[in-house]
């Protein structure tokens, strides 16, 4: 009975047993290689949920204008990121107009963020 039970986790690897040795002779295991810092698991849960947050509160908070501008300015929607001066000439008005409306639009969606 034992040796039936054995053979089925004959083959179970532990990720923390040791496998091998590095070039100082110091023991490394499957964890070692496989595991990522919780803190970066974490913070990449944590993105994924505010850029799905991000992506559902542009249409309710920005006008057609705004959301053009920050769409085009970080590159949200999969577009490639743009100057201030080219959604200027774009648009037909000037870069400084832009930064204004792009700062409005940013405080717009800071404050959704925070309620």
């Amino acid at each position: 009975m034992y040796y039936r039970a054995k053979r089925k986790t004959n083959r179970e690897v532990s990720l923390y047993e040791p496998i091998g040795t590095d070039k100082e002779g110091n023991q490394f295991t499957m964890a070692d290689i496989v595991e990522s810092p919780e803190s970066e698991l974490w913070e990449r849960v944590l993105l994924k949920k505010n850029i799905g947050q991000l992506y559902s509160v542009i249409p309710k908070v920005l006008n057609n204008r705004e959301q053009y501008i920050i769409c085009k300015r970080y590159g949200l929607y999969n577009t490639v990121p743009r100057t201030q001066r080219e959604i200027a000439l774009t648009l037909g008005i000037s870069r400084s107009y832009v930064s204004r409306i792009e700062k409005k639009a940013i405080m717009k969606l800071k404050r959704a963020f925070t309620q």
